[in-house]
């Protein structure tokens, strides 16, 4: 328990010093979206340094929100959350609603990150929308971002997660979208629609007609775009 934290018995005061420290929620998050080993907790958290992610995690195990658990066959180290963590799952769910309904749109697109953004959209893809038969490629293109920050490829095979490559894979593309990142980033938040921001001419589609077509099937949008 923090040294310096707020010397009150009130119960709120003491959930606070155990989940106010930066990023702690947002580890929760990363963790209850599937994400075990300490580089694939990075990629949902791009902004914390691997040394402030370690201290964190160390310090959420000690408060006992996360597990650690080694392979001593492998020494791969995989991170799980506590039961207890988990009874914040909904508490946490309630808050990010509570600040899609309240917090201004201006002020949430204000930091905008597509390689965030990309991986997010990678672990809600609908893998059974796209034909079972071959493997499907979307590429995806920002283009008023530096040249090696552009792109980034979606890669659906029967059977198998969607895999997210920053590299060009070298195969053949079925779908090329082209976007805006603040409208591609509004449009899977819920703060608009994609239908809409298509219509605008802030995203566009492509090559295969049928998986352009059905777009909203397989690009699900962030939970909190049904508040």
């Amino acid at each position: 328990m923090a040294s310096n934290g707020y010397k009150q018995f009130c119960p709120v005061a003491k959930a606070c010093e155990v989940l106010e420290p930066r990023w702690t929620l947002l580890l929760l998050c990363e963790m209850w979206s599937g994400s075990t080993h300490f580089n694939e907790i990075r990629r949902g958290v791009p902004g914390m340094s691997p040394t402030l992610m370690s201290k964190r995690l160390r310090k959420m195990e000690a408060t006992g929100l996360v597990a650690r658990a080694e392979n001593p066959s492998t020494g791969e180290i995989n991170y799980t959350t506590t039961k207890i963590a988990d009874e914040l799952a909904p508490i946490v769910e309630a808050l990010g609603k509570w600040a899609h309904r309240n917090v201004d749109a201006e002020v949430t697109l204000e930091n905008l990150d597509a390689k965030l953004l990309m991986w997010n959209i990678r672990r809600k893809i609908n893998g059974s929308a796209f034909p079972s038969s071959k493997r499907s490629v979307i590429e995806f293109t920002y283009p008023e971002l530096p040249k090696n920050e552009q792109s980034y490829w979606l890669i659906a095979k029967p059977g198998m997660p969607v895999d997210l490559c920053w590299l060009d894979p070298c195969h053949d593309v079925d779908l090329f979208v082209s976007a805006d990142l603040k409208a591609m980033t509004s449009a899977w938040i819920g703060l608009t629609t994609l239908k809409a921001e298509i219509s605008r001419g802030k995203i566009s589609l492509i090559g295969d007609a049928a998986i352009a077509g059905s777009i909203d099937s397989w690009l699900v949008r962030s939970s909190f775009a049904r508040c």
